[in-house]
């Protein structure tokens, strides 16, 4: 598996800084699952200085954002026929007040992830996430560390999802009913939520008790209520399934939840691939096979 790898300059330029805090955490399934990851020029100095990966082969060096490493990432997650060149998903630790991530290639790098159902990854909670479902997916034992990611529980989940994607997203939440249930509460915007809770009437829910919370739609004010549900950390999980091929009238809307999610990097998971999605409730169910109660 290959993956870019970028951070905005908060979060590799001090010994604490997100990406450390990561790699650190997350540096032993690295090693394990042989990850390559093929960082931006100043994020690999900044790894490289570290010393958090010392020795590992799988470090690829980028050039520099400015001389154009964030778009050959882009290029690669489409992927460069008849040159090999083709990575799985990226890792782009955003800084959201940083003007460089919102430039073109940083929300192409997005896009391209979403389109081609990669797994794009914004914040050190899903960072850490990502790692563990593709350790269990290995067949490898849990990583204690990440039991809390796992506490389903006592969490929050959001489930947005554009027109487009409503019915993959209803599709979704009745292929994983089980493990959606098991948080602690669900969340959902106006139409969306109205067609969950319809489905979990379906499916014995009693009937008149929402499966899900519904908040106002996003046009009117459905993403900033759960952002801020985000920036409160009672939503622990965000479930967002973007529509990348439409303009959306609500962009700035949009804009502000995933802003939310990055702002608290080590609290919210978001995952905006039903792929992803999917491999992450399989990783679900056997985590807790391999982790009884």
């Amino acid at each position: 598996m290959r993956m870019g790898l970028a951070a905005n300059q908060l979060h590799h330029g001090r010994a604490d800084a997100a990406l450390f805090r990561w790699l650190r955490a997350s540096g032993q399934g690295i090693r394990e699952l042989g990850i390559g990851l093929h960082a931006v020029g100043r994020t690999y100095d900044a790894i490289d200085r570290d010393g958090v990966l010392a020795g590992y082969g799988g470090l690829v060096r980028y050039p520099n954002g400015r001389e154009g490493g964030l778009m050959k990432l882009v290029a690669e997650v489409v992927g460069l026929p008849g040159t090999g060149r083709m990575l799985d998903g990226a890792v782009y630790l955003i800084d959201p007040v940083d003007p460089s991530s919102i430039f073109p290639e940083a929300i192409a790098l997005k896009r391209q992830c979403v389109i081609h159902q990669k797994p794009f990854i914004s914040t050190v909670a899903s960072a850490r996430d990502w790692v563990e479902l593709e350790r269990i997916g290995a067949g490898l034992a849990p990583d204690p560390g990440a039991d809390g990611f796992h506490a389903l529980e006592g969490q929050t989940m959001a489930l947005i999802a554009h027109d487009a994607m409503k019915p993959q997203m209803l599709a979704y939440a009745d292929e994983h009913f089980d493990v959606l249930s098991r948080f602690a509460r669900r969340v959902a915007t106006g139409t969306t939520g109205q067609r969950l809770n319809e489905l979990a009437w379906s499916r014995g829910w009693p009937q008149g008790e929402p499966w899900v919370q519904r908040y106002q739609s996003g046009p009117m004010g459905g993403d900033a209520q759960i952002a801020d549900l985000v920036l409160e950390r009672h939503c622990q999980r965000v479930l967002f399934f973007e529509d990348p091929h439409v303009a959306r009238q609500h962009e700035a809307d949009i804009q502000l939840l995933e802003r939310a999610v990055t702002t608290v990097t080590d609290d919210a998971v978001c995952m905006t691939s039903p792929v992803v999605a999917r491999r992450w409730a399989e990783a679900v169910r056997r985590r807790a096979a391999l982790r009884p109660c």
